[in-house]
């Protein structure tokens, strides 16, 4: 019996080991179905780079809307004792090239009056607008009268693909009068980057420059002729011709627009913006002879033969407007410096 003892001590010792490890084993956390058990953990994927962000494209600038300036009639403030002082913002489809009409006292667009504007649009004294291209590098008479006669100067570029014509812009005109003793210019000067604050007008009368301040209702009056007047209808680029008792002629100074040349593919290049001249005119004192691409509108035997149905009715034969140069009153239907006889005898033919 004493020899049993330890072996039994041992086997006990051996169970009460085994239960353990048993026990152990029961009590750690079973793995769930479906969560990989038995398997090797994978290794994780290297994580991939994420791609840097693309740069967000920088927004289109909008196209800034003009801000309207403001005018105010500039007429005798005795005659328009209470339209004279009132100020007033041009409208908005014309907001830097307008005047105000002081019989109406309302503000109008120099080119919704009788003048020319743009590729050349012109709108006669009988309020209906029509289109004369003439031709580039060129000079042609817009009105010829017995005392008066004024030339214009076209640029222009060559149409676009299919098109039969250049396009043309009035750069320059040139007035005569007095018996041809003066002779007046207003341009626009070539520039290749527009701004509105930076004036652009020339004048010249008699072969000397017209000097302005550039401020808004700067005045200038001729030494030579009393009666010419030029005022600055704005700081810069517009201005009011005057000589009393016969003409009163608005010039303003505009560029080809980005804009118009995308959308009617002028094509104008980056070093020259086509300044030109936007004009309005006034006669207080033309004859009934008076000719000339505007001015046969003014006659009282002018007849109208345009098709009103034509979006762009078109006044053709150059060749009775050319001049030979831009003081020069040879047109074929010039009327200047001729006697009451021969205008007499030239209406009759």
């Amino acid at each position: 019996m004493a020899v049993m003892a330890p072996r039994l001590s041992a086997v006990a010792l051996a169970a009460i080991l085994l239960l353990a490890v048993v026990a152990a084993a029961v009590a750690q956390p079973q793995p769930k179905p479906g969560n990989g058990a038995g398997k090797k953990p994978e290794p994780k994927p290297a994580e991939k780079e994420k791609p840097e962000p693309k740069p967000k494209p920088e927004p289109k600038p909008k196209h800034e809307k003009k801000k309207p300036i403001k005018v105010k009639c500039q007429e005798n403030r005795r005659l328009y004792p209470y339209c004279s002082g009132k100020m007033m913002e041009c409208p908005s489809y014309c907001p830097t090239s307008c005047y105000v009409d002081c019989e109406s006292c309302k503000p109008v667009c120099v080119c919704n009056v009788p003048g020319a504007c743009g590729d050349p649009r012109f709108i006669g004294g009988d309020g209906n607008a029509f289109y004369f291209h003439g031709r580039r590098d060129a000079d042609f008479c817009v009105v010829s009268d017995r005392d008066l006669h004024i030339n214009a100067h076209f640029i222009g570029k060559h149409g676009a693909d299919g098109m039969t014509r250049d396009f043309t812009w009035i750069q320059s005109i040139a007035v005569l009068f007095d018996g041809n003793n003066h002779h007046l210019y207003i341009g626009a000067r070539k520039t290749a980057t527009w701004d509105d604050d930076v004036d652009r007008l020339e004048i010249i009368l008699d072969g000397e420059p017209v000097l302005l301040p550039e401020e808004a209702d700067a005045t200038w009056t001729s030494a030579a002729v009393p009666a010419l007047s030029v005022t600055r209808t704005k700081a810069a680029n517009g201005v009011l011709v005057v000589l009393d008792g016969k003409f009163r002629v608005r010039a303003n100074a505009v560029p080809v627009t980005d804009e118009d040349s995308r959308v009617h593919r002028y094509g104008v290049t980056a070093d020259d913006c086509l300044a030109h001249l936007d004009l309005a005119f006034k006669f207080d004192a033309l004859t009934g002879d008076v000719h000339g691409v505007v001015g046969q509108t003014y006659r009282a035997d002018y007849v109208n033969k345009f098709d009103v149905r034509a979006s762009m009715p078109t006044l053709g034969g150059d060749h009775n407007f050319a001049t030979s140069g831009l003081f020069a009153a040879d047109c074929a239907v010039s009327r200047f410096g001729r006697s009451d006889g021969a205008a007499a005898l030239a209406a009759a033919a």
